[in-house]
């Protein structure tokens, strides 16, 4: 049989026509494949083909034929990933604030060469999220890289920090300063990525937006902080934070009612130790770092949450209502 001029390419190809047009549904004949490799000027006889799907098990593409009257029908099995896994992924990155809407298209169009083309419009279907707000800053992607990467090599790292202003311009912090910090880790919080580390100048562990970072340098520095993130469980830190937002460290006690035991389970885990007081509410200590916005999630639950101690975070909450008494009446 005459030979194609795309002959050597024929295992790649036939690979290409399997993984995108069959799966657990969908099946194709040996004509089909045949017909198909035709198409991308490769000429095969079936004993040839029939070697060539076996080969494909050696690339970690295992093919499986099944008898249906008088043909077999083939198909590819056991893909890398199930569709229902491809689906979490896919509502992750379309649910990421901090993946710009560019990046997240282009994520997804590389998730659904992972599955056949059948199963790909089905996670197109699942994707479409109207009005979701996204980050604008497209460097982000490269950012968490450096970050990593000073991570390895045991560097400190130097960035410029903005903020939006009423022009909904990009505005430097502190005129364009630089920052100088020692990079620990990453935290995924509230749909934003954001950089723990130690700031030196200051001799505190402080926390920035990935997305708000710019210029990113690794120095040759090495980093510092070490012994303050040796004791530092990062997904307590970011539990105790409110919206990543700091404040003082303390153990604040809370009356709470029953009906709000799944909000404080959330919040705090199922490890929280919750003490009944009376037959409508139970007390529990929670260490938390008081900042506005731990004052202003205990204001969200209404009368179902009251802070019993310390006194001075007690008052904290007192002022706040009185501040916003004066702004509202």
């Amino acid at each position: 049989m005459p030979r194609g001029t795309n002959q050597k390419f024929k295992l790649y190809r036939l690979a290409q026509i399997m993984l995108e047009k069959t799966d657990d549904d969908h099946y194709i004949t040996m004509p089909e494949i045949l017909t198909a490799l035709e198409e991308y000027g490769i000429t095969a006889d079936r004993k040839s083909i029939y070697n060539d799907l076996r080969d494909l098990g050696v690339l970690g593409i295992e093919v499986e034929g099944e008898p249906v009257g008088n043909r077999y029908h083939y198909h590819v099995v056991d893909r890398p990933f199930e569709l229902p896994e491809l689906k979490l992924l896919v509502d992750a990155i379309q649910s990421s604030k901090f993946i710009t809407e560019r990046k997240t298209n282009d994520l997804i169009r590389k998730l659904e060469r992972l599955v056949s083309r059948y199963d790909a419009m089905k996670l197109q279907r699942q994707v479409y999220v109207s009005g979701r707000i996204k980050t604008m800053n497209e460097s982000i992607y490269y950012t968490v890289d450096a970050i990593h990467n000073a991570i390895a090599e045991n560097k400190k790292i130097r960035f410029q920090y903005f903020q939006w202003n009423v022009k909904k311009k990009m505005e430097l912090r502190h005129d364009g300063a630089w920052y100088h910090i020692s990079p620990w880790g990453l935290s995924w919080e509230h749909e934003n990525y954001y950089l723990v580390g130690y700031d030196s100048h200051s001799g505190q562990i402080r926390h920035y937006r990935v997305d708000k970072m710019l210029h990113i340098e690794m120095t040759d520095e090495k980093r510092e902080g070490k012994e303050h993130f040796k004791k530092l469980d990062m997904a307590d830190y970011a539990k105790k934070s409110f919206g990543m937002f700091g404040g003082k460290e303390q153990a604040v006690k809370l009356r709470v009612a029953n009906e709000l035991a799944g909000v404080v389970i959330d919040r705090f885990g199922k490890a929280v130790m919750m003490i009944p007081e009376d037959e409508g509410h139970f007390t529990v200590k929670v260490d938390v770092y008081v900042s506005s916005q731990f004052i202003g999630w205990i204001f969200s639950l209404g009368d179902g949450v009251r802070i019993v101690g310390p006194e001075e975070v007690v008052e904290q909450m007192k002022q706040e209502a009185q501040r916003l008494m004066r702004q509202y009446f």
